[in-house]
């Protein structure tokens, strides 16, 4: 099987940081080198060790690498892609960690160097970005979706289905097209969802905000990923536009459909509906990544006395228990907990749960 002793990443952020810290931890004795357009965003990882070298351009490691990781935003992934393939050796194998395949594809096609690309997609991430925050637990149980096309050397495609297994994700196999339909449906077209809702809402309330006031519980919930990274979503949507439109489309029909259900009356397919949908969800896998960030959040009830939110606090600081956001719930249509407690990981939840509940507080995940 072919082996990888240098890696090149163009483009360092969350997810290229964290596959190259689940590299190092792999193997001590690779060699990993990153461009980034401004060096000091990376500068630490040199010196905490995840990598060996920061390359000066984007092309003046390329003759040092065995694989080259383009981890830039999807649109960028395309230009560098353009900008190295005339220089890259054949016996270089080339991937990217883009969220759309078809588009990046088309360009290896075109440049002759498909034989030796392969697209990859690790279904993970988290709601902020940056190498600081690259951690290579996100990669553990997740699916890394790999989309050789039919001119990729089996070499490659075995070689990168080995090193996602070695980074412990799962490698999935499927084709650009099967790809690019599949995250529109999952990721794409959902994140369109919540922020449509968002500004319906926004467009719906009075002017005292009385609608913006009350939302909280499973409206914030379902629409959490409408604060999604404007710029990102701006070229996820211009490169998987057809697989977008094309499932809006079902949406639209189903939407549609429940309207007539409603305007007929017909309330027992609203029943329908949500069983049906219930027990879709139900059957998903619970793994802890996703196309979509989880958030880990679990409420308390405490009971209206001053202090009662600095002694949670101070119970957790104390267990060593770090914490993302804490404040009270005044909408609890989703909840009983008064106070909502966000947490950076899952470890950091479930090592909470038995601190507050040994202080015999009710503790209530949702």
């Amino acid at each position: 099987m072919k082996e990888f002793k240098t890696y090149l990443f163009i483009g360092f952020g969350l997810i290229g940081g964290s596959i190259a810290r689940a590299l190092r931890a792999d193997n001590k004795d690779i060699k990993i080198i990153a461009w980034v357009r401004h060096r000091e965003k990376i500068e630490a990882a040199l010196s905490d060790g995840t990598i060996d070298e920061i390359a000066d351009t984007m092309t003046s490691a390329l003759d040092k690498a065995d694989a080259i990781f383009l981890c830039a935003p999807t649109g960028s992934n395309i230009a560098n892609l353009k900008t190295i393939a005339p220089l890259v050796k054949e016996d270089t194998l080339i991937t990217d960690v883009g969220s759309v395949k078809g588009d990046i594809q088309a360009v290896a096609d075109e440049l002759g160097i498909a034989s030796h690309f392969l697209g990859g997609h690790p279904m993970t991430g988290r709601e902020t970005t940056g190498y600081a925050s690259s951690d290579a637990m996100i990669l553990e149980n997740a699916y890394y979706l790999l989309t050789p096309s039919e001119a990729t050397k089996k070499e490659y495609t075995e070689a990168m289905t080995d090193l996602v297994k070695r980074i412990k994700s799962i490698p999935l196999l499927v084709s650009p097209a099967e790809h690019d339909y599949a995250t529109a449906a999952i990721s794409h077209v959902p994140h369109l969802i919540a922020a449509t809702l968002v500004n319906t809402v926004k467009g719906a309330d009075n002017e005292e905000g009385f609608m913006k006031t009350i939302a909280a519980g499973g409206f914030k919930d379902i629409t959490r990923i409408a604060s999604s990274d404007p710029a990102m979503w701006e070229s996820i949507c211009r490169s998987n536009t057809s697989n977008i439109r094309r499932v809006l489309k079902l949406y639209s029909d189903e939407l549609k459909r429940i309207d007539t259900v409603l305007e007929n009356g017909d309330f027992d397919q609203i029943s329908t509906l949500f069983k049906d949908s219930g027990s879709y969800r139900s059957s998903m896998s619970e793994r802890r990544t996703s196309a979509i960030p989880r958030q880990y959040i679990l409420y308390v009830d405490i009971p209206d006395e001053a202090g009662e939110i600095a002694m949670v606090a101070t119970l957790l600081a104390a267990s060593a228990i770090s914490i993302k956001n804490i404040g009270i719930i005044h909408n609890r249509e989703q909840a009983e907990g008064a106070l909502g407690i966000v947490f950076h990981d899952e470890t950091s939840m479930k090592a909470a749960i038995p601190v507050l509940q040994k202080h015999n507080y009710k503790v209530i995940l949702t």
